[in-house]
Parts: C-alpha cells; sequence; structure tokens
C-alpha cells in the first residue's frame, strides 16, 4: 500500500491550495472552481484518437473473450464515462483544465441533479450482476455509479461523492437528492439520525455531518482506499474506462494486480487519449466508452436500455461505511 494517499499527478506532487468555496448547480466547471489552487494539473489538451469501426469490433471480441476467461475483473473509471451525461471531461480538448490553461470559458455542462447514468454505467451494474465484475474504483465525483444502483459495499470512490454526506463520529453515509454544497471534507450543518442501543436505551448518534468530495490536498477515504488497494491486488484482469490515468495512486492501482500478486495479470486500457500506461496494457482501445459496452454486451449476449426506469433514489438514505 502507498505510504501517501493522497491524490496528486502522475510523476509529480502536487503543491498546497487555499481554502475550497461553496458548490454551485452546474457540473464538473463549478466542481472544479471550488478546488484550492493548484498550478501543476498535469498533461491537458490531450489528442484523441478513434480506431475504424472494424478495429474497434475486433477488440471487443477480443475484451469479450478476457472477460469470459477472467476470474477476477475490476473496472476502473474517470470522467471520460460521464461525458456522455452531460458533464464534461477534464483533460480532453474541450475539457475543463485544458480551457482552463488556455484562459477559455469552460463547458458548464448539466447541473448535477439532472444528470443520468450512462449507457456505461448501466453496463457496469449488468455486468457486476451477471458475476464477470467482482469491484467498480471510480476517481469520478458525480455520484452516478450509486445513482445508478451500484452497490456500496463493492464500490470504491476515491474522490469522494458529491451527493454523499458522512457522519465524522459513527460514519453513516447520507445520499442525497441534490449536490452538498461545498468540497473538502467541510462541515455541512446537519447531524446524524443513525440510532444506537446505549445501556439498554435507544439514542441518537448526532455526530456532525461532513461532504465527502475531496479537495486537492484531502487523503483519499477509509474504507474506499483499502477497499481499492484489496480489489487491486487480487484482480486478474483490470478494465480502465474513461480515464487518463494521470492522478496517483489510483492511476496505479490497475497494474497491482500483476506487480503485486500474479504475473498472468491483465490490463485494457479504454481511452479516447493515450496514457502512461498504455505499454502495459494487453488492451489498449481508442473508442468512445458508451460504444465499447454496448459492443461487450452484445458479445456477452446481454443489453441494456439508459431510458429505463433507474431505482429510486432514497431521500436522506442512510449507509452505514463498510
Amino acid at each position: 500500500m502507498p505510504k501517501d494517499h493522497r491524490a496528486h499527478i502522475h510523476g509529480k506532487r502536487k503543491k498546497s491550495g487555499g481554502k475550497a468555496s461553496e458548490v454551485e448547480t452546474k457540473g464538473s466547471g463549478s466542481y472544479a472552481e471550488m478546488l484550492s489552487e493548484y498550478t501543476n494539473k498535469g498533461e491537458v489538451g490531450m489528442t484523441e484518437y478513434i480506431e475504424t469501426e472494424d478495429a474497434t469490433a475486433e477488440k471487443i471480441k477480443e475484451l469479450a473473450t478476457l472477460i469470459r476467461e477472467s476470474k477476477y475483473t475490476v473496472i476502473y473509471t474517470g470522467a471520460g464515462i460521464s461525458t456522455s451525461a452531460g458533464i464534461p471531461d477534464f483533460r480532453g480538448p474541450n475539457g475543463v483544465w485544458t480551457c482552463e490553461k488556455r484562459g477559455i470559458k469552460h463547458p458548464e455542462g448539466k447541473a448535477w441533479e439532472d444528470t443520468k447514468p450512462t449507457l456505461t454505467h448501466l453496463a457496469i451494474n449488468l455486468l457486476h450482476e451477471k458475476g464477470f465484475v467482482k469491484a467498480l474504483i471510480s476517481q469520478n465525483v458525480d455520484g452516478l455509479h450509486l445513482r445508478s444502483g451500484f452497490p456500496r459495499d463493492c464500490l470504491s470512490e476515491l474522490h469522494g461523492n458529491i451527493f454523499m454526506e458522512k457522519c465524522e463520529r459513527c460514519f453513516a453515509e447520507y445520499l442525497r437528492s441534490s449536490p452538498i454544497k461545498s468540497v473538502g471534507l467541510k462541515l455541512t450543518g446537519r447531524r446524524c439520525s443513525k440510532m444506537r442501543i446505549t445501556r439498554g436505551r435507544e439514542v441518537g448518534c448526532r455526530g456532525r455531518l461532513r461532504d465527502t468530495t475531496l479537495d486537492w490536498e484531502d487523503m483519499l477515504p477509509e474504507p474506499d482506499f483499502s477497499r481499492a488497494n484489496y480489489h487491486s491486488e487480487k484482480s486478474m484482469l483490470s478494465i480502465t474506462l474513461g480515464t487518463s490515468l494521470q492522478i496517483k495512486p489510483a492511476c496505479e492501482m490497475p497494474t497491482y494486480g500483476r506487480r503485486k500478486n500474479n504475473k498472468n495479470a491483465k490490463l485494457v486500457v479504454v481511452n479516447l487519449q493515450k496514457t502512461p500506461y498504455d505499454s502495459e496494457a494487453c488492451l489498449v482501445i481508442h473508442a468512445r466508452v458508451d460504444n465499447v459496452m454496448k459492443g461487450l454486451l452484445g458479445e456477452l449476449g446481454m443489453k441494456v436500455d439508459p431510458s429505463d426506469p433507474l431505482p429510486p433514489l432514497e431521500k436522506q438514505e442512510k449507509r452505514e461505511t463498510l
């Protein structure tokens, strides 16, 4: 396990910044604005590559074979899986960090609460339900994995969740229907409503709640960080979807299976841009993630429909941290 489990840019340590501000209603653009100042955001404005449909189709068949044969598959997701939901990415040609570097206004995207899980989110859920995927590790804060119904105990949200509050006393989690108005693990002004038995009587926890979305200098959350390390080290097939793999330690986790456990473990990269780990992958697919996942489900004899009703989002849902 890495000694320092703060998030920092691949190959370079980050610098401290100022205080985070409150969240606005728009998506990743407003999220970027409320983070502390940070000068080195890594490579941005990265060229996108799109393969021919025939080349992608052949690679999807190979990916389907890898998944069928794998005994322990872990999926890793980044901003690229949520662009079709109306949430801008960060490092693409029109990404938030790219526009910032060029000194131009970044795309706002949809309001957080107006976004819906994409085909890729639903496909990951189905692959998990059918036993093809053991765990999911995400750098996204948009909450779309949980909102699509993916089970919390198999999900590691390494950078937090804009819809989640957490009790600092008993660690109960509350999934809200609207975004929390701060980042940086700040107090939200609300109290925990979890009940517990003390000296034979039921009493309320009343612990203070904090937002769960990380700022640059925050430590990665527990138990998500330990859970991610556990599944990564057991992984025989690591599939990265829509991430340029620049933020440590998340970018290193897909390689843990081979480096720390089994030399036969494999890495697959699905991303429009090149990544620092392409040379370590047995398969690299430069295509839109939704297209790849739709084709993959087809090869496995499955399908999903993004227009189908989603599981209801419970108001002020209480979850105990596992």
